[in-house]
């Protein structure tokens, strides 16, 4: 009896044993700091878009899939396209950031990133740069604390801002830093010394060197000068950006001269805000596309962006030629004053010509040149009245007119020409190689920003492609648009881990209803925020919540393909 009952005790403790061991016990579900649910996904690649939740921890998409578990938070996504962060390749962000970090123009589109530095970058400077930098400030006033233009870069990350940035080095910066306002070429040494700023700014995050070449002193360099600064950034990864030497008369030549630093220096490059102005110049575009295609055809990596407005924006120097602007502002100022040079410069700008950019005979006349925005409180009057109606007033020409308002003002005055056609804007779009820009500040309707008029894409660029031209005009598919937004810039920008949605990478995303997105600034009343963009999200921050933004700034500098610790 006993020996049974010690059998049937060990077979017990067996069979518990065994079952301790073979029982499958289930995996706790998945938790996360951020759950997007029921959500379109577009992830950016241009692929058909698919149902799915995403999974955020800390900065990083954890996970995408169904049923992937909880969230501390959780947005319901639920008819509504969810995209990676969008991309504005040429933003003019650099000092409306330093007002008001919110960025809430741009994050009310998607962009969650800002790439600065057309020509013009936040550094490097020297003491003198400084010094003019200050004198000149309009309505929004800042202390320049830093030299570099990855200390620049930093100084907004640490200050806080909504998006994220990241700029390109001037060439025009290196130019001034080592040349001043002259108009020659430099010699060896000063070439070197550019080169070597170049080098620095490459190490700090630059993306590449970036030109402007219709302004003075941008104008004054030559094509050997842009290869020798294009040879440093292409031995760091990075990238030739241009606002051309031309984008009318010349249009085709200044195509062949981008292409032509691309090829010898081996370089990526991209053509800034493409257009072709002046009616005359309209029927160039087909000739641009096949110049661009032929390049690309031949290995060259050549891309372009744009804006999705027929008006450009800029300053009343466009319309003047460089001679009368070397030596900078005041030396410009000066000369405007001198009655033998107004009358030259008159002359010059109602004549016809090749040899310089001239975006006043581009429009066709003075009611096709917008004034919207002066630094001299006295001048703030004519804020949104075309040129001829300022001339109208005053009973002087167009061309002496801009003269003395440049003198007024003690500024370029920000001025918007209407230069470009609709039908070319809309074959523009169609480019498969084509990203987009606002070319604009980031701002909001209130404060200082309300005393000069922005061009609308300063608020509408983004939400304008995919409701008027995407959704309206049918000219691309949503899923296009997104990739040109989002992967195909971060591509050509050699960024790591963000453009697309993907496990492992940053958590900069956009959900949206495609239904109801657009834009609503005009050049009559810019300050109109875009609607249908309902949540954003930067470095798995929401700064957008329902439409609203929530006051968080986690945008950091992005930094670029050369970049070394210090």
């Amino acid at each position: 009896m006993f020996k049974k009952t010690a059998l049937l005790l060990a077979l017990a403790v067996s069979l518990f044993s065994c079952s301790d061991v073979t029982v499958e016990e289930k995996a706790p579900a998945a938790h996360f700091d951020l759950v997007i649910s029921n959500g379109l996904i577009y992830d950016g690649s241009g692929g058909e878009p698919y149902r799915a939740d995403i999974g955020i921890n800390n900065d990083r998409i954890a996970a995408i899939g169904n049923e992937l578990g909880s969230g501390d938070k959780t947005i319901d996504a639920a008819g509504y396209a969810v995209a990676p962060g969008f991309i504005n390749m040429l933003s003019w962000a650099t000092t409306s950031l330093i007002e008001d970090g919110l960025s809430q123009g741009d994050i009310r589109q998607g962009v969650t990133l800002e790439v600065m530095g057309e020509g013009w970058s936040m550094g490097p400077l020297n003491d003198s740069m400084k010094a003019e930098s200050i004198k000149r400030q309009g309505d929004i006033k800042y202390d320049i604390d830093w030299t570099t233009l990855g200390e620049y870069l930093q100084f907004l990350e640490d200050k806080g801002v909504s998006t994220n940035v990241a700029s390109f080095v001037g060439a025009t910066t290196v130019r001034i830093h080592e040349l001043g306002f002259e108009d020659r070429a430099p010699d060896a040494e000063e070439l070197e010394r550019m080169q070597t700023l170049v080098h620095q700014a490459m190490r700090e995050g630059a993306m590449g060197v970036a030109s402007s070449l219709i302004y003075a002193p941008a104008f004054y360099a030559d094509t050997e000068e842009l290869i020798a600064l294009s040879k440093v950034a292409a031995g760091y990864g990075g990238r030739y950006i241009s606002h051309m030497r031309s984008e009318g008369n010349q249009l085709l030549e200044a195509v062949d001269e981008l292409i032509t630093i691309a090829r010898e220096a081996e370089i990526g490059a991209e053509i800034y805000h493409l257009k072709a102005a002046g009616e005359e110049n309209w029927p160039k575009m087909d000739l641009v596309f096949e110049r661009i295609e032929a390049a690309r055809a031949s290995g060259l990596d050549i891309t372009a962006d744009m804006y999705n407005y027929t008006a450009g924006a800029t300053g009343l120097d466009a319309a003047m030629p460089p001679w009368v602007q070397e030596g900078g502002l005041d030396a410009w100022i000066e000369r405007l004053q001198d009655p033998a040079i107004r009358e030259r410069v008159a002359l010059e700008i109602s004549t016809p010509t090749d040899e310089w950019e001239n975006l006043y005979l581009a429009t066709g006349g003075p009611d096709k040149v917008l004034l919207i925005g002066f630094k001299n409180p006295d001048l703030k009057h004519l804020t949104g009245k075309t040129l001829a109606e300022v001339a109208a007033m005053r009973g002087t020409s167009p061309e002496i007119t801009m003269m003395d308002l440049v003198v007024e003002d003690g500024s370029r005055v920000s001025t918007a020409y209407f230069i470009m056609s609709e039908e070319n804007v809309r074959k523009k779009i169609a480019q498969p190689w084509m990203a987009f820009d606002s070319d604009a500040e980031s701002m909001a309707p209130a404060g200082k920003f309300l005393l000069s008029n922005p061009h609308p894409r300063a608020y509408g660029n983004f939400s304008r492609l995919l409701g008027k031209y995407v959704r309206d005009e049918q000219i691309i598919s949503l899923a296009e648009a997104i990739r040109r937004l989002t992967s195909f810039p971060a591509e050509n920008l050699k960024i790591s881990d963000r453009g697309t949605l993907q496990e492992g990478y940053y958590a900069d995303i956009v959900i949206f209803d495609p239904a109801t997105i657009r834009d609503h600034a005009t050049f009559a009343e810019p300050h109109q925020y875009s609607t249908g963009m309902q949540h954003v999200i930067v470095n798995g921050v929401p700064v957008l919540m329902d439409g609203e933004h929530t006051g968080s700034t986690p945008g950091r500098f992005v930094k670029g393909p050369g970049y070394k610790e210090p």
